[in-house]
């Protein structure tokens, strides 16, 4: 663990933006000419890297990356794949499911919503039954790690219920692709959507999309965006060698590099995995020590992020603990749920176990409530 300083106040305990690396951090020192060729170069070494960590089966796939936030990217893509007479099912069980619900219904998209509890997973025999009852449905849309919560929803057997009913599946793994091993070749996964910032542990600037060739090749002229045309920017890429349509962050994307490049150093998706993993139970056994109770049972719990229910006193303020927290070194994030009153902490990112048991003492020393 690294102490905090003027270049590093805090330790970020959030979903992402998180802590980074201090080489990520140089990355970023250099600039960078778009329309040189060392840099398209670079965006293309990227595109397929991703393409590579997401399935074995890369020559069915292609990357595309998007500037703006994750978001920006989850809107290309409703924006962009579902045709005029397409109609969209958003599996919901959580803030960021009724986001992408939200999207569709700005763009006129016909949509359906099967909502789920806030702190129960997305049952796959409920879907199945939803896209047999209703045929016109196209499109299905949901969030594989759902932040509001931590909930980690079980995609293949969602997968599974969504594909064998001919349907087009769309995941927003923003929180989890790159923390957790999964193919999409092997899941039948037309667009996985995901940010620089999250797993990966790059900064803030582009998200990406990696999507099913043939699924993508069918959206030329589908988008209701000019910016957010998904199919023109990764045309542009493909016959650009790695050209962005618009100006792209160059110093996002050179940090990324080195991102995707400390990844490899540490061993892979697998042992990134098993990092976060060691993080997040080191954090909820030494929670419950403390007093405190996880929102979500350990099989529905992932990795990256954990809700906390704030302990039933008067005495107790979230914004008292941050603050406290923040000037230790720690800043953690609120809760987002409607049922209860929570607080959540990530365990992704720069951070390791010292990090999350130095955090314990912290949060035993400021038993002020």
């Amino acid at each position: 663990m690294k102490e905090a300083s003027v270049d590093r106040p805090y330790l970020l305990l959030t979903p992402g933006p998180l802590t980074t690396s201090a080489t990520v951090k140089e990355a970023m020192l250099r600039d960078w000419c778009t329309w040189d060729s060392d840099y398209n170069g670079l965006v293309q070494s990227i595109r397929e890297r991703l393409t590579a960590l997401a399935t074995k089966r890369s020559d069915e796939y292609t990357t595309v990356l998007m500037q703006g936030s994750g978001t920006f990217s989850v809107e290309a893509v409703i924006g962009t794949v579902i045709p005029r007479d397409g109609r969209l099912l958003v599996l919901t069980n959580g803030a960021y499911g009724n986001r992408i619900a939200q999207m569709a219904r700005i763009y006129g998209i016909a949509v359906s919503v099967q909502d789920f509890s806030e702190t129960e997973p997305v049952v796959p025999e409920r879907v199945e039954q939803r896209l047999s009852e209703e045929p016109d449905i196209t499109h299905v849309a949901v969030v594989h790690c759902e932040t509001t919560t931590g909930m980690l929803n079980p995609i293949a057997a969602i997968a599974a219920a969504v594909k064998d009913s001919g349907r087009t599946l769309i995941v927003d793994a923003m929180s989890s692709f790159g923390g957790i091993p999964l193919d999409v070749a092997d899941l039948r996964i037309d667009y996985l959507i995901s940010s620089a910032n999250k797993c990966i542990q790059g900064v803030p600037g582009f998200g990406f999309v990696i999507a099913n060739r043939r699924s993508l090749m069918r959206c030329e002229g589908q988008a209701r965006s000019l910016s957010l045309d998904l199919y023109d920017q990764w045309a542009t890429m493909e016959t650009g060698d790695g050209k962005w349509r618009f100006t792209s962050p160059t110093h996002v994307v050179r940090a990324f590099d080195q991102a995707l490049r400390e990844l490899e150093q540490e061993g892979g998706i697998e042992a990134r995995c098993e990092r976060y993993k060691a993080n997040q139970e080191l954090l909820v056994n030494g929670m419950q020590q403390l007093g405190f109770c996880a929102l979500l049972k350990k099989p529905l719990q992932s990795p990256f992020i954990t809700a906390f229910y704030c302990p039933p006193v008067a005495s107790f303020s979230f914004m008292e603990l941050y603050a406290r927290l923040k000037a230790a070194g720690f800043v953690i994030y609120p809760g987002k749920i409607s049922a209860a009153d929570t607080f959540r902490i990530g365990t992704i990112g720069e951070v390791y176990r010292e990090d999350i048991a130095k955090l314990l003492e912290i949060m035993e020393e400021l038993r002020f409530w």
